[in-house]
């Protein structure tokens, strides 16, 4: 019988294997997982709604279901931590704002709603920093989530605590969601593999807005909400279930015409690769600089690509990412709520709601993103795959937005996210996988980013990639100092 450590230390795709076999109870699961969280949440603070109760009720029903004959699901007995920007029908949905602290919609996002009913258990709600305008882990209601490498450092957000959960063992993987990067932050702050599926693939529903109260839904232009887990298998299986048209969001693309598993097979051998180290025009700091050029390396090397380095020649498309993110915005309802509570708000989030808006502002974002669109269409034209930074710096301090200087230069607060934004704008899937690690011993990510609608590319160049430079046996040196 595996003891409990044991248990939190396997991945999705073997624990879901062997509750279906049953070598392991989904009861016993569950009880390893809350032990994990009773002992390190003091820590890290990854999640700010816990639902040990629901989740014990929910193993024992799915283990009366296993001992009945009945099917457990792909993802049997798998425990799960939900972004607490993502709804669940027994949970609140906090979305660390003071304003929502008491909501709680009472049904589940479409997202849930197919995890559960794969056998999937959720064990309680993740902390966002507010309404998740933000890359980092803090919010004005929760305790600041941590990163497990390192306490004092941001974990990486906005999907901040499902980063810091799954890094820590807590569960094999977390759902969370993606406007301009807040899975593959994360994944690049926490040492985790984030995907961001092409715009579509994950249906979008009901998002966070309460019809009784002002306030905000999803950037449904933006947003693409998906898994961070230590394995890409991991996150291929959870992709598998969550994704698909629903009839909820009109943006949803048909059924995938291949098998997300699937995509995991088969060589990169022969594909063009384009690197892009800065864009052209980002300060990038010089030891992420090093150890993602050393990754990229690794695919001519050992790979089979041709590498090339290569710039798309967008401007910076951060003020009009913002312009785009306030015309998705409840601008109206999101001031009233700042009337009400902006002394106990975000001050970027203020200020950014605030902002006098006028109707060319946001004609221009729109205009500006078909720019990149455009771009990024003609220089994909010459590409199988583009490789990035995920971040341009490694993970910084809690309780700051983002570093001002990198490399020597002056920077804006939230310049770190350059990397990220434009896929969102584009829509094209985008993955972050583990790179390497900083002298100091923190993650640092790679983006891999591909053609439109080639999520199979994405996938399969993480997998190859994983196989080439293992990471799934490297935790944070906390848990050993815990006995975990």
């Amino acid at each position: 019988m595996a003891n409990g450590n044991e248990i939190c230390r396997m991945d999705a795709v073997t624990l879901a294997g062997k509750v279906r076999a049953k070598e392991l109870s989904p009861v016993e699961v569950i009880e390893a997982s809350i032990a994990r969280m009773n002992k390190l949440e003091p820590l890290l603070h990854a999640f700010c709604t816990p639902g040990p109760d629901l989740a014990r009720k929910a193993a024992k029903q799915l283990e009366a279901d296993i001992m009945a004959g009945k099917d457990p699901g792909p993802l049997a007995g798998v425990p799960i931590g939900v972004k607490d920007l993502i709804c669940t029908k027994d949970l609140p949905t906090v979305s660390g704002s003071f304003a929502y602290k008491d909501f709680n919609g009472g049904v589940d996002d479409v997202v849930v709603e197919r995890l559960r009913a794969a056998g999937a258990i959720v064990t309680g709600k993740t902390n966002v920093p507010e309404f998740g305008y933000s890359g980092a882990g803090h919010n004005p209601v929760f305790e600041t989530s941590r990163n497990p490498w390192d306490l004092e450092r941001n974990p990486g957000g906005s999907s901040a605590g499902a980063g810091a959960a799954v890094a820590a063992g807590m569960g094999p993987f977390g759902i969370g969601s993606d406007g301009g990067g807040s899975v593959r932050i994360p994944a690049s702050f926490s040492g985790l593999v984030g995907i961001k599926a092409s715009m579509g693939r994950v249906p979008l529903w009901p998002g966070t807005k309460d019809e009784t109260l002002p306030g905000v839904s999803s950037w449904e232009s933006l947003e693409c909400i998906g898994p961070l887990s230590r394995t890409v298998a991991d996150s291929a299986l959870m992709l598998s279930v969550i994704s698909g048209p629903d009839m909820r969001d009109r943006r949803t693309l048909p059924k995938a015409e291949f098998d997300w598993m699937g995509c995991l097979n088969g060589d990169l051998k022969g594909l063009r690769v384009a690197y892009s180290a800065d864009w052209g025009y980002v300060a990038v700091d010089p030891e992420v600089r090093q150890i993602v050029g050393d990754a990229v390396k690794l695919f001519e090397s050992e790979l089979g690509c041709t590498v090339e380095e290569a710039d798309p020649g967008w401007d910076d498309p951060f003020g009009a990412f913002w312009g785009l993110v306030a015309a998705e915005t409840d601008l109206v309802g999101m001031r009233k709520l700042v009337d009400e509570h902006g002394h106990h708000m975000t001050p970027h989030l203020v200020d950014f709601l605030r902002t006098p808006w006028t109707a060319e502002m946001l004609t221009d974002a729109v205009m500006a993103r078909k720019g990149v669109a455009n771009k990024a269409a003609a220089f994909m034209a010459n590409y199988d795959l583009l490789l990035t930074p995920t971040l341009t710096v490694p993970p910084f301090a809690v309780h700051i937005q983002g570093v001002e200087k990198i490399d020597g230069q002056i920077v804006h607060p939230f310049q770190w996210l350059s990397f990220t934004l434009p896929f969102n704008m584009t829509g094209q899937p985008a993955a972050s996988v583990p790179a390497g690690f900083t002298k100091s011993g923190l993650p640092v990510g790679l983006q891999i980013v591909g053609r439109h609608l080639d999520d199979p590319a994405v996938m399969r160049a993480c997998a190859n990639f994983e196989k080439a430079r293992p990471w799934a046996d490297k935790w944070p040196p906390l848990l050993a100092e815990m006995g975990l």
